[in-house]
């Protein structure tokens, strides 16, 4: 919001320059981005957080800068002259749906004339941003950035029958807003019709009709100020996308009893610069009126939580410079510095966000500075202690940095278009009830959703090489039963090697990709026959056929890795080839915990080992984990390796076949392995590769 700082002069005597009222704000919990000077002096935009509805307008700065300086607020008070015709003989109202409108306030004025606004009131709109139209509609503009309340004003002889009915939208309804767009509703939103109410003439809370807006020959003037559900102006704007300084103030919570003083206010300012008469009263139909809540805050709790006291004058100054009005009600009075002292407080209507003594001993340390507590931790009330996995994550961290790879944070709230590229057959994408919005309505069921945009991001700032990891969470629904699962993601793009003096560039493939796994799967083996991960063919359909596998420890799946298939890359715009693996991490941690608990020191070997090359002839189609399980099942101690040297197809190969050239180690930490042995394993590979493979043993 943009605050001009002579505006803020109208409801309290400051005399702070605009750079150091700027420093205040921001220290006192409002954000502020910058000081502008224009041609209409010091403009300060502030940051409003979503919880603080009452600083969106100067009336509600100034509250604050009036507590912050010790400086009495001059409070709104407006007696607009009236005639003796009344409000109530010219203007109906009835709320259908006060779920939706809580409070609905109509005045209505007579024989206005519509004419530009005077320079002092465009000068203030403009210099808040907004453009000026004519006197009428100026002035409810300027009473919702002064008072911090939207209002909305019509032309009282388009509506039909004077009566105002709000309701509930109807299915397939629509309206023409005051842009000019027709907008087709939702059956959850509230309406603002006229006559019978089968006539919309405005979204409540968001925007007005066309039908019935204020033009230069607008006579009679209907003044609406009302209160609207914020959730349900929350739902409406995301759903119509369309937001609005209106439905910014809405659906951030409005104070319902602003609604009648702001409306009291436009009707002056009208009479001021359009002239006309004001009918007798107010329309202030208000079924959702509250009881104002009682909340206490105590010294005791103010000094465990600040870890500092604050003096009695400076709680009950700051409580009541906010609207709070505290009444001391402990019985130790004359004790000033004890620890029993209580206030009670009023939560003011402006104020709903208040709830707890918390919330109270909040505020007090914001105004008080908190720049005056001391810099301490509170005592702990229980000991500290690591999580059960910390460790085990902490090795994994530590490898996957060792690999190049750089570890990103990401809000699991995606768009759930994003989410079904990759989302897994039978999973129900995880909908939140109150998005914050259209493209962070559902939970991430793969981490590959955000690791994807994540690759996106970099390539689209110009950096073309990125390996990067997250360790997070997924969440699913399979059935009626929800699911949140702790995985790693791992996310690769660009060039392996990068063009050096000696050194040419090579292009990252899924072999450099299932060699950085494989190392990860080394922290979950022990001693010289630490296997890591087992492959198997197979994945999803969002990777390539040829290139991805799925990993396992145990039998136990742990996750896929592969290269993303072009039609997906196509979808996502990612112009090279990109590289993705997911792990669940409950049964990684487990492996790695077991692993550090059976680990051991051994010394090298004392004996030579012996490598043996065999050149297969195999059917196309055969894996080289199929040999290395077929091999493994022997059960020879002293195999200690089994690695591919070389795969051909083509020339010299029977079609549908493919020669394979494995290396196998044999090593025996016992004594030296001799000739008879060695030849007796060899005959043992070749005789179990042949009977389950049809494996032929090529000549050398």
């Amino acid at each position: 919001m943009k605050v001009v700082y002579n505006w803020l002069k109208d409801f309290v005597d400051l005399t702070a320059p605009p750079q150091e009222l700027a420093s205040r704000l921001a220290l006192s919990g409002t954000n502020v981005g910058s000081v502008e000077n224009g041609p209409h002096g010091a403009v300060i935009d502030a940051e409003v957080g979503s919880n603080r509805p009452d600083c969106l307008g100067h009336y509600g700065i100034a509250r604050e800068v009036a507590a912050i300086y010790k400086l009495a607020l001059k409070h709104v008070s407006l007696k607009p002259a009236e005639s003796a015709a009344k409000a109530g003989d010219a203007i109906k109202v009835e709320i259908q749906s006060p779920e939706l409108c809580g409070r609905f306030t109509a005045r209505v004025i007579r024989n206005v004339k519509i004419q530009p606004s005077p320079k002092w009131l465009k000068d203030r709109l403009e210099a808040s941003g907004v453009a000026s139209i004519s006197n009428v509609v100026d002035i409810s503009n300027y009473v919702m950035l002064e008072l911090g309340h939207a209002l909305h004003t019509f032309d009282y002889d388009k509506v039909r029958d004077h009566k105002i009915v709000v309701r509930k939208a109807k299915p397939s309804e629509k309206i023409r807003t005051l842009d000019g767009v027709e907008r087709q509703l939702d059956s959850g939103m509230c309406m603002i019709c006229d006559g019978d109410g089968s006539r919309t003439v405005g979204i409540g809370g968001i925007m007005g009709g066309a039908e019935t807006e204020i033009s230069f020959s607008t006579k009679n003037v209907l003044i609406e100020c009302a209160w609207f559900d914020p959730i349900a102006i929350r739902r409406a704007t995301r759903f119509l996308k369309l937001h609005t300084e209106a439905s910014t103030r809405f659906g951030r919570g409005a104070d319902p009893e602003m609604a009648e003083l702001a409306s009291r206010r436009c009707a002056e300012l009208i009479l001021q610069l359009a002239g006309g008469e004001l009918l007798a009263g107010v329309v202030d139909v208000y079924p959702g009126k509250r009881v104002p809540k009682k909340i206490r805050v105590t010294r005791a709790e103010i000094l465990r939580v600040m870890g500092a006291d604050v003096p009695d004058k400076q709680i009950e100054a700051s409580l009541t410079a906010l609207g709070f009005a505290p009444v001391r009600i402990d019985h130790n009075r004359g004790a000033e510095g004890s620890l029993l002292a209580t206030w009670e407080c009023t939560q003011p209507s402006w104020r709903a966000e208040v709830e707890r003594e918390i919330d109270l001993i909040e505020e007090i340390a914001r105004i008080y500075g908190l720049e005056k507590f001391p810099p301490r931790l509170p005592a702990a009330r229980q000991g500290a202690s690591r999580l059960p996995h910390h460790e085990a994550e902490t090795r994994l961290r530590e490898r996957l940095i060792g690999l190049g790879y750089r570890e990103i944070v990401t809000i699991p709230h995606v768009a759930e278009e994003r989410d079904a590229l990759f989302r897994p057959a039978g999973v129900l994408p995880a909908r939140l009830s109150n998005p914050l919005s259209e493209e962070a309505g559902v939970l991430k069921s793969t981490g590959i959703v955000t690791m994807a945009a994540a690759l996106e991001w970099n390539l689209n700032h110009g950096q073309r090489n990125a390996r990067l990891f997250e360790i997070g969470r997924h969440y699913r629904l399979e059935g009626n039963q929800s699911l949140e699962t702790r995985v790693l993601t791992l996310g690769a793009t660009g060039e392996a090697r990068e063009k050096g003096l000696y050194d040419s560039a090579r292009e990252f493939s899924f072999a450099d990709l299932k060699g950085d796994l494989d190392a990860i799967g080394q922290l979950v083996g022990s001693g010289h026959d630490a296997r890591g991960f087992d492959w198997h063919d197979g994945g999803t359909d969002w990777l390539h056929a040829a290139k991805r596998g799925k990993m396992s420890i145990a039998k136990t799946e742990l996750g896929v890795a592969g290269q993303l298939a072009r039609r997906v890359a196509d979808r996502l715009k990612l112009r090279q080839d990109v590289f993705f693996a997911e792990l669940e991490l409950d049964a990684l941690y487990a492996a790695i915990k077991a692993a550090k608990t059976s680990r051991r020191y051994e010394p090298l070997p004392r004996f030579p080992a012996v490598e043996r090359d065999f050149s297969l002839l195999l059917a196309d189609g055969i894996t080289f984990a199929q040999i290395v399980e077929s091999i493994r099942s022997l059960n020879i101690p002293e195999i200690t390796s089994i690695e591919t040297v070389d795969l051909f197809r083509g020339k010299n190969v029977p079609a549908g076949k493919v020669s394979l050239l494995i290396r196998v180690t044999f090593q025996s930490r016992e004594a030296t392995l001799m000739d008879a042995q060695i030849n007796h394993f060899v005959g043992k590979v070749i005789s179990i590769l042949e009977h389950r493979h049809g494996a032929q043993l090529r000549a050398s």
